[in-house]
């Protein structure tokens, strides 16, 4: 069907030839689209025409963008490849800082980089139009393309190429999230302890005719609290939820960290229980499990109604006494905010210490103007950013502090100025 539809195109554009590089590169960069998608296009461009460049754009989307999250990656990739025959001296000169001293310094849009970065694969066993004719050839050499540790420690995960999040996923394995263990009512024979045994001293006297030659001693024993994490994996977190799911693998199975057990769940539209994946050492094949598990994916967001199944199915069997609760989550909610309000009341009220963990921290001026963050912000004891490597690895100080709120002081002030 393809090669029928390939003779009607024009042959000097060699259309069919870019339209299933596109497709390459939109696979590349994380649509999901087979060779039937592919002949679809070429069959829909040869019925609407190539007249106009917007229906050329918008035959194209109808055919290889399924999901909202999608269109941006699909502008970008658009934008960059039909501008011009030479796409890659374009692609050089944004990858490239060297090459681009004399232009002004920007940075790019979301999903440039990851758009670039597709283009880019394989352009060594392709030449343009333009390429073949005059003989000419274009080498890049990509160990420019890739930042520092130092760097990518504060890049935006929305901002990363496919090789930047590769390298950010082994840094974040490095990651650990200490906890104090906690002081408990329960007490331990201790020959130095600070407490007196009377009991056992009284046991002791009356092996000794009654006798008391020395006090024995006791001490708290201690123990170690739950770490419960509720994450996002809505189409808005999309971008995050994959780095902070990677991130919640390494707390799991860290052994010296200290948690006594780690409860993972994620949620969208529903609540899902992905624990028992994350006991998998191979972090490939949990994420794998724990995404088939999920069927809420880059969905919608209900996390009123998602809490409230946690609180109501999940809460008892997982929180126990000094339980601390990670929520992942950007708040941008449509559920209804009264449910939402009551569901983070009790949440509260059910754990230690409740960490809220938002990526839109990254932006300077943030405020807390959504319904469903300001339902959410009072019941919170520490807010704080989720973007980049740098403000995960600022968790450990969250937990280690007992008195650290984050930014919730400066937004709860924002807050009460706008009532």
């Amino acid at each position: 069907m393809a090669s029928n539809t390939e003779t009607l195109l024009p042959d000097n554009g060699k259309l069919v030839e870019n339209i299933t590089y596109f497709a390459r590169a939109l696979r590349k960069a994380g649509l999901r689209i087979g060779s039937g998608r592919v002949a679809d296009a070429i069959m829909a461009v040869n019925a609407a025409g190539f007249s106009n460049k917007q229906d050329f754009y918008w035959t194209l989307h109808a055919c290889f963008v399924s999901r909202p999250e999608h269109r941006v990656v699909f502008a970008q990739i658009f934008r960059l490849y039909w501008r011009d025959s030479r796409f890659l001296e374009e692609m050089m000169a944004m990858l490239l800082p060297a090459i681009n001293l004399a232009r002004e310094q920007s940075a790019p849009e979301a999903a440039e980089k990851r758009a670039a970065e597709a283009l880019l694969d394989g352009a060594k066993h392709r030449q343009t139009p333009s390429e073949k004719q005059d003989g000419s050839e274009i080498e890049l050499d990509g160990s420019l393309t890739y930042s520092s540790q130092e760097s990518l420690q504060h890049l935006d995960f929305e901002q990363m190429s496919i090789a930047e999040m590769a390298i950010a996923k082994k840094m974040i394995a490095q990651l650990r999230l200490p906890v104090r263990p906690m002081v408990s009512r329960r007490t331990r024979a201790a020959h130095r302890g600070d407490l007196a045994d009377w009991r056992a001293t009284m046991r002791i006297a009356a092996r000794q005719g009654g006798e008391i030659r020395q006090i024995a001693k006791k001490q708290r024993r201690e123990r170690w609290p739950n770490l419960v994490a509720l994450c996002d994996i809505s189409g808005s977190m999309a971008a995050y939820s994959r780095a902070v799911l990677h991130f919640l693998h390494t707390a799991s199975n860290a052994k010296e960290a200290g948690w006594a057990k780690v409860h993972s769940f994620t949620f969208g539209t529903q609540l899902t229980n992905i624990s028992h994946h994350f006991k998998h050492r191979d972090v490939d094949a949990a994420l794998a499990k724990a995404g088939a598990q999920a069927q809420d994916w880059e969905g919608g967001t209900r996390i009123g109604a998602c809490l409230r199944s946690f609180n109501r199915d999940w809460s008892r069997r997982v929180m126990g006494s000094g339980s601390v609760v990670l929520l992942i989550t950007d708040g941008l909610d449509r559920d209804d905010p009264d449910l939402l309000g009551r569901e983070m009341e009790r949440l509260q009220l059910s754990s230690r210490k409740l960490i809220w963990v938002n990526p839109l921290l990254r932006w300077d001026g943030f405020a807390p103007k959504a319904r469903g963050i300001r339902e959410m912000l009072p019941f919170v004891d520490s807010f704080r950013a989720g973007h980049n490597i740098a403000s995960l690895a600022a968790l450990a100080q969250a937990l280690s502090k007992p008195d650290d709120i984050g930014e919730k002081a400066r937004l709860m002030q924002l807050l009460r100025e706008n009532k």
